[in-house]
């Protein structure tokens, strides 16, 4: 069922060589094409309010990406390729589209996203926002600022992550609080900063409801390990392509020839990406969840704003530019739970692209 939305919003099933998938828009045909890439457990609903609020002259697209929302359930994510198939869907639909050139938005998921695109199509890429994205070490298993990992199998990180009673309660469509590992728990607990609720929180409720779940989507596959937390990464969905044993590598970020400026808006009370993230092993290992945690020094917590500060510093040193802006009281989605101040960068941004 798709999730309703907002006047302003064009709703489309757009078709191109690589996927069949859900298409929203905002914004004039020959407006200056901005491209927002959601995080993981959402859909482009996530955007539609930052879509409407963009300046005049600006056309907004957002897609369902591969395994969420009303993306082509047959189009499986290959976990060995890192955010390659995310990538390449994108970049096929912005050629379907017309759009050579265009600015970049992305969110958690989306900003791991946003390092591989700024990697492989800097040329076409006219600004990047990144609003609280994700290391681009990928999530969890690496222990410093150059992404040493912390196991020689990545233990730690990909599908083998994510708690099975979150998985069975997507499932079962469950909406309520009466749990906390429902869906809405969840996301209050750990996406917007308590006690804010947004008022579309249904929506983003529904929206989570659609990823496609499945040993071959989320949460992915996973194999054991005799290196605690005692599970690496496989090679199936979205979970496991963010393992850091897929991730990019980031000397491509920095040799590109052409450096769009690069924002960096992040919640000072993220508790998703972090220096101590949440859902990071090395955070919960001393709480005793997982028995055996070998201690901090084996397996620190994933250093997470450090690592995305290195690399946006040594971009810096190789030619390019970013700015970092830290929104006070907000958690892992600023563009929701603080809009005023996160347009006012963002649209800025977009001024001086």
């Amino acid at each position: 069922m798709s999730v309703p939305t907002l006047d302003g919003i064009t709703a489309q099933t757009i078709t191109t060589d690589r996927l069949t998938t859900r298409v929203l828009t905002s914004g004039p045909n020959d407006g200056a094409p901005v491209l927002f890439l959601h995080g993981n457990l959402s859909s482009a609903t996530w955007w539609e309010e930052t879509m409407l609020r963009l300046p005049a002259g600006y056309r907004g697209i957002a897609l369902d990406q591969r395994g969420f929302g009303e993306a082509d359930p047959g189009a499986k994510v290959d976990a060995t390729r890192g955010m390659g198939d995310f990538v390449d869907d994108a970049i096929a639909l912005m050629d379907h589209l017309g759009h050579d050139r265009f600015h970049l938005v992305g969110n958690s998921l989306g900003g791991v996203m946003a390092w591989w695109m700024l990697a492989g199509h800097s040329e076409r890429i006219v600004s990047v926002t990144l609003a609280d994205p994700g290391s681009p070490f990928g999530f969890s298993g690496t222990k410093d600022v150059l992404g040493t990992p912390t196991n020689e199998d990545f233990a730690g990180s990909g599908g083998g992550l994510i708690n099975p009673e979150l998985v069975r309660l997507i499932s079962e469509g469950d909406t309520s609080t009466g749990s906390m590992f429902s869906p809405r728990s969840a996301l209050r607990a750990l996406v917007w900063k308590p006690p804010m609720i947004p008022e579309r929180e249904d929506a983003f409720v529904a929206s989570l409801l659609q990823v496609h779940i499945g040993e071959d989507a989320y949460p992915g596959d996973k194999l054991m390990s005799e290196n605690w937390p005692f599970v690496a990464p496989g090679v199936k969905g979205v979970n496991n392509a963010l393992s850091p044993k897929y991730a990019l590598d980031v000397a491509r970020i920095l040799d590109v020839p052409v450096k769009p400026p690069v924002l960096w808006v992040r919640g000072a009370q993220d508790l998703a990406v972090s220096n101590n993230a949440a859902s990071d092993p090395g955070t919960w290992g001393p709480m005793g969840l997982v028995p055996g945690y070998p201690g901090a020094e084996a397996y620190p917590p994933q250093p997470m704003l450090d690592q995305i500060r290195k690399v946006l510093d040594d971009y810096t040193a190789a030619g390019g530019s970013y700015e970092e802006v830290v929104i006070d009281d907000c958690g892992h989605v600023p563009f929701i739970e603080k809009p005023d101040e996160f347009d006012k960068v963002f649209h800025a941004q977009l001024a001086n692209g």
